[in-house]
């Protein structure tokens, strides 16, 4: 079976932003955690292209559409390069293969008699590509994310039938494993308790679209387009797009995550239009909080947005994943402070996880020939501090499933501090002076190492590098696939060689 992991189709109306990092960095995560665990993970992301949001755009660049777009996504590609994101599929909704599987998604629902035609009248946001459910009024009302004016629009469009699934989308929220966290499921289940009402799916006078397959004179909504790159993504190429055949190529997706505010698009109108095409539908949708910055929401106006380019040139990408995943309690809103980012990478990384690793291997280089002790086994020490390893163990993988980074990253620090505290009460230091036999010594450093090999290991989904760069200095050549076996007491070989050190993380100064 294949885990299909999927972040948003980032809309490239502009480079990407800290809350697009945020949300990449987090499936990232995701999928590398189940990697470990031994399952086959198909991880996508992707960009949206399409729209008049686009089209505006690229008119002010005095560009064409495609241009912009091609554009935006070599920022997004280099972006997650720097930031090693290790995505399985990049889906353009530009490219051939999303094109013809639009149009084949919409035959079948058109097929399945869900698309009518109807005249959509209201207050449309052209920065949310959205109706808004505002009465019609003298002034143009002000559009609560954008702060600008909503246009009135009167058109003939088509419509999509979703008041015909209202009964299946209502069990679907009431479920409590569809939608996460349970925060975000009230607010959908008043939603469609109020009755779903059909939407438009067309647009007039959207260029920068895909042409609706029977009527050239309209354009398909950028929501339906978009929607379908979690579907498109999985096929290989433009050949042999056929429905039948998704079961096959990791559908249904194991998990979207998603900002809150396009919840809705997810939760409500994604699960009908797979059921109109007698598709399955996903596992679970995860809406996580928004990010602001030293308190203030984030915009260009205010001049405080942060380009996560910025941030790379100043710290590197492992602190920059430690904060956010460690912070910011994974569902809920979350403030970026340069100058608690600096403290929690010090503390947490350099001061806890880093010192502990390096005044321990220091100690077994000097005392015992750059080797890893040899110990005794069944020792009363091993016992206590494996015992409370294992525990940690087990709460991690847990915070792991339940996607709770917090928790895990939490979890992991006491492991080290506990580690701290077991050297600090045992004193090496002391006891090689005291005496000639060196067994009581090598137990206490063997066990510190141990546990260190074993954060390097519980650590690699959220910091990688710094992962890595533990267990390198412990000995390994390489860096196994999976962890089970590895997550065990007692795999660090006594008496291997320790190679040459060098600092897992530098301190942080203040500017």
């Amino acid at each position: 079976m294949t885990l299909t992991i999927s972040t948003p189709l980032y809309y490239v109306n502009d480079k990407p932003h800290l809350g697009s990092t945020y949300t990449t960095i987090a499936c990232d995560a995701i999928a590398r955690y189940y990697r470990l665990e031994g399952e086959r993970v198909l991880f996508i992301t992707g960009v949206d292209e399409h729209g008049q949001k686009i089209q505006q755009t690229a008119q002010l660049k005095n560009i064409n559409p495609k241009e912009h777009c091609d554009l935006v996504v070599t920022q997004y590609l280099e972006l997650w390069k720097l930031l090693d994101i290790k995505f399985d599929r990049f889906i353009r909704t530009t490219s051939s293969k999303h094109k013809k599987f639009v149009e084949t998604f919409y035959k079948k629902v058109k097929e399945s008699g869900d698309i009518k035609q109807g005249k959509q009248q209201g207050w449309y946001c052209v920065g949310c590509e959205e109706y808004k459910d505002i009465p019609k009024t003298s002034e143009a009302p002000i559009c609560a994310i954008h702060q600008k004016k909503l246009e009135w629009r009167d058109e003939d469009n088509l419509f999509f039938c979703l008041s015909n699934y209202q009964e299946q989308i209502m069990a679907l929220v009431q479920d409590n494993s569809f939608i996460r966290p349970s925060t975000r499921r009230n607010e959908i289940i008043n939603f469609v308790s109020s009755g779903l009402r059909d939407f438009s799916i067309s647009r007039q006078n959207v260029d920068w679209a895909i042409t609706v397959p029977d009527d050239n004179s309209q354009t398909l909504y950028v929501w339906f387009d978009a929607l379908l790159g979690y579907l498109s993504a999985l096929y290989p190429d433009e050949n042999n797009i056929d429905l039948a055949s998704l079961d096959n190529l990791g559908w249904p997706a194991h998990l979207h995550v998603i900002g809150k505010d396009i919840l809705r698009f997810h939760a409500v109108y994604w699960p009908a239009m797979l059921l109109s095409a007698g598709l399955k539908l996903p596992k679970q949708v995860f809406g996580h909080g928004f990010l602001t910055r030293e308190g203030q929401k984030m915009g260009k106006s205010l001049g405080n947005v942060l380009d996560p380019k910025d941030l790379l040139m100043k710290y590197d990408r492992d602190s920059i994943r430690w904060y956010l995943l460690s912070d910011i309690k994974f569902g809920s809103d979350g403030d970026f402070q340069e100058s608690r980012f600096i403290d929690l990478i010090n503390n947490d990384l350099a001061n806890t996880i880093g010192n502990l690793l390096n005044r321990t291997s220091t100690m077994s280089r000097k005392w015992f020939n750059n080797k890893i002790p040899l110990i005794e086994k069944d020792n009363p020490d091993e016992s206590i501090i494996s015992e409370y390893t294992s525990n940690i163990i087990t709460i991690v993988k847990q915070a792991y499933l339940n996607y709770d980074f917090k928790l895990v990253c939490e979890s992991i620090i006491k492991l080290a501090s506990q580690a701290n505290t077991y050297l600090n009460d045992n004193q090496p230091w002391t006891k090689v002076k005291q005496s000639d036999n060196l067994s009581d010594v090598s137990s206490i450093i063997y066990n510190v190492l141990e546990t260190s090999r074993i954060i390097g290991f519980l650590l690699l989904p959220i910091i990688p590098d710094i992962g890595s760069k533990i267990i390198y200095q412990l000995g390994y050549k390489e860096i196994p696939n999976t962890w089970n076996e590895e997550l065990s007491w007692g795999v660090l070989q006594p008496g291997a060689n320790l190679p040459k050190p060098y600092p897992v993380i530098n301190k942080l100064e203040r500017e």
